[in-house]
């Protein structure tokens, strides 16, 4: 998951039970994807283990196998990405390092066999059949729509970025050494078959990180072998290998991947510099200045007695807090995410529908794509810069940028798309009702006039935010 969420330890016996295989017996309901909900996305993903049960049972605490014999479910697996895909996608002007690698485990550690500048499928494909090396084809919900399509759900239902990763293995081949990566990681396999081998977990330290020698990582806690339609999932720290097994002509697999970086630690990042600020604008105390010669001291015992006080008492303001102040946090993810899948022939969302009066019903939309947060004012370069209200939506992200990093976008470039709409503060209860209720009428908002109310709805129509009903 390049460029965009560890927690280990001690997991005690469970480590060496055997992992969960559930097989799918031909009498049960195929299991497509249900494109209801967010949530029925990830429930036809796991199927037949309930969303309850995965969450209680394994997420972050072991694997999970599924086995999977139903022809409809292998079939539209195969459809998410094939090997013959990749002659068309090369002739889209792939790159070498940022859209494809070409790798293979040698003597135990990964061998990169790149080339310079755009990727050739003649190239590609000597390489997978001569040098029996690995493809491995990064993001490719940016290409195909279904993938698309599945990450923006599960996007929403995680609240967190999700990435994806293809590789297509030859066959007796491996691509990557004994690793692990710092995010929650689902299989789904393609085409052809898989052997994997999972380890003790590690502590993620690192995005990827590689295991010079398989005496250091011990014997396998689970071995196995996906086929098409099967799904695996382990958690982040977990140490994996996988090889395409003798009379396999080639495997493909993708790896869909979440909560980067989305860990309490990094909530506390987020949220304790707002909280002192907050605090400090009331508490006299976190105003008074440190200590004379503070810096250069080696013996700091009364001082960090002292913070500790002021940590307690901000513990305690934040337990009776309503609201967390994670600007940087949710800007990451809104600005970075996904937009709404439209279908690959949609142009971009503009307004559409009737123009919002004083007495129009209007209500949300791609509530799953706009956050509000209050931040200091963007616009304002002076030392004391007022808060405003901000709500940022990923409805004009770029999916062909999804998990690119800025390579070769700014985003700040467009202030405007950057920086959200924005309203002062007095807005909060209204923006409040509309997020918070099913539909509301314009003039029902919490706003002092009429003109703020027919101007707060026009700016949210606008970004196509809301619709009249």
């Amino acid at each position: 998951m390049p460029k965009k969420g560890g927690k280990g330890g001690d997991r005690g016996k469970e480590e060496h039970a055997p992992c969960k295989r559930t097989k799918v017996e031909a009498g049960c309901p195929p299991c497509p994807v249900i494109y209801d909900r967010p949530a029925s996305v990830f429930e036809s993903l796991i199927f037949p283990i309930k969303e309850e049960e995965f969450f209680r049972e394994y997420w972050e605490q072991k694997p999970l196998l599924l086995q999977r014999d139903d022809p409809s479910v292998v079939i539209y697996y195969q459809s998410l990405f094939q090997l013959t895909d990749l002659k068309e996608l090369c002739s889209q002007g792939l790159y070498y390092g940022r859209d494809i690698n070409i790798c293979r485990c040698v003597n135990g550690k990964k061998k990169v066999l790149n080339k310079d500048g755009k990727v050739s499928y003649l190239q590609v494909k000597k390489d997978f059949d001569q040098k029996k090396a690995t493809i491995q084809f990064h993001q490719p919900q940016r290409f195909k729509d279904e993938l698309w399509r599945i990450q923006e759900k599960l996007e929403c239902y995680f609240g967190s970025l999700v990435g994806s990763n293809v590789y297509i293995t030859p066959q007796e081949a491996q691509g990557l050494p004994p690793h692990y990566d710092d995010v929650e990681v689902f299989i789904l396999q393609l085409e052809g078959e898989k052997h994997w081998r999972l380890y003790k977990p590690t502590v993620p330290l690192a995005r990827e990180y590689s295991v010079e020698s398989e005496d250091r990582i011990g014997n396998p806690t689970h071995e196995f072998t996906l086929k098409p339609g099967d799904l695996l999932y382990f958690p982040r720290g977990t140490i994996h290998q996988a090889n395409t097994p003798p009379g396999v002509s080639y495997s493909t697999h993708v790896t869909i991947s979440t909560y980067q970086n989305n860990s309490w630690g990094d909530l506390l990042l987020d949220v304790i510099p707002g909280l002192v600020f907050d605090t400090a604008k009331e508490d006299t105390e976190l105003r008074t200045s440190i200590p004379r010669q503070l810096l250069m001291q080696v013996d700091i015992a009364d001082s960090t007695r002292r913070l500790s006080s002021f940590l307690r008492s901000l513990a305690d303001r934040l337990e009776n807090t309503k609201e967390l102040r994670s600007s940087d946090m949710k800007k990451d993810f809104v600005l970075n995410r996904l937009p709404p899948f439209l279908g690959s022939s949609t142009g971009p969302l503009t307004p559409g529908g009737k123009l919002p009066k004083l007495d129009s019903r209007i209500r949300l939309q791609f509530k799953d794509h706009a956050i509000i947060t209050v931040e200091p004012d963007q616009e304002n370069s002076d030392e004391c810069r007022k808060e405003m209200i901000y709500v940022y939506h990923s409805l004009k992200n770029s999916r062909q940028m999804h998990m690119m990093g800025n390579e070769e976008e700014d985003a700040s470039e467009d202030g405007a798309e950057t920086h959200g709409l924005r309203f002062p503060l007095s807005h909060m209860d209204a923006l409040k009702q509309i997020w918070t209720s099913a539909t509301v009428c314009v003039k029902e908002l919490r706003l002092s006039s009429d003109a703020e109310k027919e101007n707060l709805v026009l700016s949210l129509w606008t970004e196509c935010l809301i619709e009249v009903i």
